[in-house]
């Protein structure tokens, strides 16, 4: 009787894939905003080539997709065109057909592509939209087993047992799709895995889980629904827009980010979660050297009842990054006089008596 033998995965893994083929396609974040980022995933897998968007602004899942399907010969005949939302239902449908049957577990041999079709081409793309790591195929006679980890945890499967698990996910991404009420039905105790994520300095997780909020938003803010939100949402809102604007800087698109604060500061007004969200936008804006840019918010988010031993270092390397030391000195010994440690303020001040020589030796005395 043969042994059973491990085949470890690492060489067909396809982990960031979807976000690693987004760096070449110049319309990435509008088709992820539009579709939703996992129905762009599904697009890419299933072969469904979308050529344009006319976006209904104020109902996105009424937005028309135009598009075609199979190989690049297909002429223009081929074209179609739908909504959002029955976009969305074509590609889980198209997902879901039966794809060949790969060789059986005894042939597998050292041949990559025969243990791509063993496991199925579309789960090796699908497993790390919904955070499967494989990591090895364990091969007894004709039957295989499959290992992976998902958020810490080893699991194991049968082929056929994964391939359905994960077309549960893509069934449950349908329906929370299509079945929304609108498109501003957004789940606000996400804010609290992201918040989580971001304590952790998980900034992709916090894209993941947040990623999709900016369109929706940003349209129903210009709503009369929009303006009435009640206080509480609107800054639980806000603080979810902030995170995630922190995590696109984060993550190089600062861009993208200004952006997002930006509109965390709209539904933030002069609430709760305002100045930690001028915090936010001010502290993006002095980590990519737009050090004049930053102290507005700065001063905006210590105004607004920041902690001060936490903003106003940060505008007085503001104002000494742009050779503004007398300004420095000034915001300097407000922070002093706010209580913050002498210890935080030791680097700032050396730097400024640096600058500033005799003539700030002269002021001391004079004012002494």
């Amino acid at each position: 009787m043969a042994k059973s033998r491990s085949i470890s995965l690492d060489r067909i893994r396809t982990d960031g894939w979807f976000e690693r083929l987004g760096e070449s396609i110049g319309s990435f974040h509008t088709l992820c905003d539009v579709l939703g980022e996992r129905f762009f995933a599904f697009a890419l897998i299933t072969g469904a080539r979308v050529s344009s968007l006319m976006i209904d602004r104020f109902n996105p899942d009424q937005s028309l997709v135009e598009f075609s399907e199979g190989g690049p010969e297909d002429g223009a005949e081929d074209t179609e065109r739908l909504t959002v939302s029955d976009f969305r239902e074509r590609l889980v449908a198209t997902l879901q057909t039966k794809e060949p049957d790969g060789p059986v577990a005894s042939k597998l041999g050292d041949d990559l592509e025969a243990l791509q079709r063993h496991i199925g081409p579309r789960a090796l793309l699908l497993a790390p939209l919904y955070g499967y790591g494989l990591t090895e195929l364990v091969v007894d006679g004709d039957e295989s087993t499959l290992h992976a980890v998902r958020a810490g945890e080893s699991e194991t499967f049968e082929i056929k047992e994964f391939r359905e698990r994960l077309f549960e996910h893509v069934a449950e991404d349908l329906e929370r799709g299509v079945e929304r009420q609108s498109s501003t039905a957004l789940d606000l105790n996400t804010v609290d895995e992201a918040e989580k994520a971001a304590a952790e300095d998980r900034w992709d997780s916090v894209i993941q889980l947040l990623g999709s909020w900016p369109m929706p938003l940003a349209i129903y803010w210009r709503t009369p629904e929009g303006q009435l939100l009640p206080q509480q949402a609107r800054q639980r809102i806000a603080e979810g827009l902030g995170l995630l604007g922190t995590a696109c800087a984060k993550l190089g698109d600062e861009a993208q980010g200004e952006e997002v604060l930006r509109l965390a500061v709209q539904y933030a007004q002069d609430g709760d979660a305002a100045a930690k969200i001028f915090g936010r936008l001010g502290r993006m804006l002095l980590d990519g050297e737009r050090c004049g840019e930053a102290i507005g918010p700065l001063r905006r988010a210590a105004a607004l009842g920041a902690p001060l031993d936490q903003v106003l270092p940060l505008i007085v390397q503001a104002y000494m990054q742009r050779d503004r030391y007398v300004s420095a000195l000034a915001c300097l010994l407000e922070a002093e006089d706010a209580g913050v440690a002498a210890a935080e303020l030791a680097d700032l001040r050396k730097d400024i008596d640096e600058h500033l020589g005799a003539p700030l030796e002269r002021w001391r005395e004079l004012v002494s």
